[in-house]
C-alpha cells in the first residue's frame, strides 16, 4: 500500500492550525520600548487613571525605560517570545508603549487595525511593524482596517476595548468614548464572535463615569476571569455577563474598584518556556491583591510581577497595555 504523504501532512497541518485557532493565550507578544514616554494630555480627557508626576519629561521617559526593559527581562526570563520595537522620536507618540490598542494580530493570519480616539495616538501606526513580524517567521494573509470610523469620531481601541474569549468565540466590551457599539458589532461579525456589551463606570469626584478600557476593569485567561464586576453598575448587564462567563466555564475572580485602580483589572496571561502558563501583572496590581485572590489565580499557573510605576502614573495604563498578542502563523 502506497503511502500518501502529501496527505498526511495536510491533515496534519489542519490539526495544527486547528489547535491553534481555540488557543486563548500565546507565547509571542509585540512591545514598543519608548522614547517620548510623558504624560498624554490629549487622552488625559477621559482617561481617569492618569496622574500627574512631578519630574520633567525627559525623566519620566527614561523612568519608564528603565520599567519597559526591567519587564522585558522578567518575562524572557521565564521564556516568552518578546518582540521588542524601538519606537522613534517622530512622530511625537507619548503612549507608543501601548501598541495593544491600535492592533491585533489573529490565528487566521489577519491583522485588524483600529481608529483611536487621542490624535497623537494615530501616529502610533507603523506598517515597518508588518515586515518586522514577518522577518521573524509569522505570515499575514490580511488586513481589515477600521481606521475610517476616525473620520466619523468612532473608535475601537483594539485590545483595550475588547476582550476575546477565544475558545468560546466572544467578545467583550464596556462602551465608553473609545469604544463604540456599532464598531464593536462590525468586528464581531468580521472575527465571528458574539458581542457580550455593557457599560463599565469609575468614581471621579463623586460622579460615575464610563472606564476608558475593558481591559483595566477586566481580564480574561484561559480558566478563569478577573473582573471588577462592581463597576458594572446596570444589574442585568451585570447578571449578563456573570451568565456568559459561568456558562463557558470561567472561574470569577472578583476585584474591588479600589484594586482595579492599581491596576489588577489589567493583567495577561502568556505562555512560558515548556507550556508554563503566567499571569503578568504590574507589581503594584500584585500588592494589590489579597491573598485569597492569589491563592485563585495560582490554581491555574504562576504570577510574574514587575514595578510599572511611572508607566502606569503617568500613562494610565499597565502590564496589559504593554503587550500586543501575536497569535498570526508561522509561515
Amino acid at each position: 500500500m502506497q503511502i500518501d504523504v502529501q496527505y498526511i501532512r495536510r491533515k496534519i497541518n489542519f490539526a495544527i492550525n486547528t489547535q491553534l485557532l481555540i488557543m486563548q493565550i500565546t507565547n509571542t507578544i509585540l512591545m514598543i520600548r519608548p522614547v517620548n514616554f510623558r504624560m498624554n494630555e490629549q487622552t488625559a480627557v477621559n482617561n481617569y487613571f492618569m496622574e500627574q508626576i512631578d519630574l520633567k519629561n525627559k525623566s519620566i521617559n527614561e523612568k519608564a525605560q528603565e520599567e519597559f526593559d526591567a519587564f522585558v527581562t522578567v518575562l524572557r526570563a521565564k521564556g516568552v517570545n518578546v518582540i521588542v520595537i524601538e519606537d522613534s522620536k517622530e512622530p511625537d507618540t507619548p503612549d507608543s508603549i501601548f501598541p495593544n490598542n491600535w492592533i491585533s494580530f489573529h490565528t487566521s493570519g489577519t491583522v485588524a487595525i483600529y481608529p483611536m480616539f487621542a490624535e497623537n495616538r494615530r501616529k502610533e501606526r507603523r506598517e515597518d511593524i508588518f515586515d518586522i513580524l514577518e522577518q521573524s517567521g509569522f505570515k499575514i494573509n490580511d488586513i481589515i482596517d477600521y481606521t475610517s470610523g476616525e473620520k466619523e469620531g468612532v473608535f475601537l481601541e483594539g485590545t483595550g476595548s475588547i476582550l476575546k474569549d477565544r475558545v468560546s468565540q466572544k467578545a467583550y466590551c464596556a462602551l465608553s468614548e473609545r469604544a463604540h457599539e456599532e464598531l464593536f458589532i462590525e468586528f464581531c461579525e468580521d472575527f465571528d464572535c458574539f458581542p457580550v456589551i455593557f457599560t463599565a463606570n469609575q468614581t471621579v469626584n463623586g460622579e460615575r463615569l464610563p472606564i476608558y478600557h475593558t481591559n483595566v476593569m477586566m481580564a480574561m485567561a484561559e480558566s478563569f476571569v478577573v473582573i471588577c464586576l462592581d463597576s458594572i453598575d446596570d444589574k442585568k448587564e451585570r447578571k449578563n455577563v456573570v451568565e456568559h462567563l459561568k456558562k463557558d466555564g470561567k472561574e470569577i475572580i472578583e476585584i474591588t474598584e479600589e484594586q482595579m485602580h492599581h491596576f489588577a483589572g489589567n493583567m495577561l496571561q502568556v505562555i512560558g518556556a515548556h507550556d508554563q502558563r503566567l499571569m503578568v501583572m504590574s507589581s503594584q496590581a500584585y500588592n494589590s491583591l489579597t491573598q485569597e485572590q492569589i491563592m485563585k489565580i495560582e490554581k491555574y499557573c504562576e504570577i510574574l510581577h514587575s514595578p510599572l510605576d511611572t508607566i502606569e502614573t503617568c500613562g494610565g495604563g499597565s502590564a496589559r497595555c504593554m503587550m500586543a498578542e501575536v497569535f498570526l502563523p508561522k509561515a
